[in-house]
């Protein structure tokens, strides 16, 4: 019924056209931003072709004998248009297990996308994973999303925040020209707190800004000049996620991200449809950093699952 092709660069343009046109595409999507890391993962993403005609695409990478779908990616799944019925994609997942099956892949690992980001319903995927695949949950991540035409109130505490960081003379901008200040604060921050670094290189930030820049935008907060908290936002057809938050300690003292957020949520994105905080989560779900989502709720975001699952090929 499909034909399954390995992807390959001749594949680009018909990719990234088929992503523009999809119920779930993002930037993310784009080869210019999935390319930004090839060097880190073998890709083994595939085109589903029927009839002739391009059907779906799957973005992946290839680790030992186990497919993931795409360890490089927020999240991933199968990519489909308005055509996709739930019947084509269980067959779509049976003849795509025997595919594997033949080329000595046993493992599947897939992170499919979160509802949200869904400009129609999409969840013919979960539907066949679990109906042809038998797949079982392995990662449950919990973001927090406001719905912004449904706000909740902010808490007490995040109102102060934001009128202390305005008292204390704090000036919250779109700026980007200010990667390099906000990169050493978010570096900082990370080894400090986490023993960890960013997941995207300076270097690479640039690159994808560069690239995507209606896509890709950074918000900092100054005092005197000097960078002392920022956000970087990913904004996509329906939701803006907060990829990146951090801010220095004089920036948490004074409430640099709650003044931030407020010029975010009640000013320049407060006719977008969805605000994606990220998750809260450590050691893939089964840790909840409680201090960090109280955070998140304070600004009125609530619960959306980010799940993985697996299954063996049979």
């Amino acid at each position: 019924m499909f034909d399954i092709i390995r992807y390959a660069d001749s594949d680009c343009a018909a990719w990234n056209d088929f992503v523009a046109q999809s119920k779930q595409g993002t930037f993310l999507f784009d080869r210019r931003y999935m390319g930004y890391h090839r060097d880190r993962f073998v890709d083994y993403s595939l085109l589903f072709y029927l009839k002739g005609k391009l059907y779906a695409i799957l973005p992946a990478n290839l680790v030992g004998d186990t497919l993931w779908s795409h360890q490089g990616l927020t999240y991933g799944g199968l990519i489909t248009n308005g055509h996709a019925t739930a019947a084509d994609v269980c067959s779509l997942f049976e003849e795509l297990n025997a595919y594997l099956h033949c080329r000595g892949i046993h493992r599947v690992v897939y992170k499919p996308m979160p509802w949200i980001y869904q400009l129609l319903p999409a969840e013919e995927d979960l539907y066949a994973i679990f109906n042809r695949c038998h797949a079982q949950l392995m990662v449950r991540n919990v973001s927090s999303t406001i719905v912004q035409d449904r706000a909740l109130k902010w808490r007490r505490i995040r109102q102060f925040g934001a009128n202390k960081a305005e008292k204390e003379g704090i000036c919250v901008v779109q700026d980007d020209r200010a990667y390099a200040d906000f990169w050493q604060v978010l570096t900082d921050n990370l080894q400090h707190t986490y023993h960890t670094r960013p997941v995207h290189t300076l270097a690479e930030i640039n690159r994808l800004h560069d690239a995507f820049p209606d896509n890709i935008k950074l918000y900092v907060a100054r005092l005197d000049e000097k960078v002392i908290g920022g956000t970087l936002l990913y904004v996509t057809p329906q939701v803006v996620h907060a990829q990146y938050i951090s801010a220095t300690p004089e920036g948490k003292h004074l409430h640099a991200i709650d003044a931030i957020y407020r010029k975010v949520l009640t000013e320049d994105y407060r006719d977008c449809r969805y605000f994606d905080f990220g998750i809260s989560n450590e050691d893939r779900g089964r840790y909840l950093n409680e201090g960090l989502i109280y955070q998140k709720e304070g600004f009125g975001g609530r619960a959306v699952c980010y799940d993985w699952y697996e299954w063996n090929v049979e």
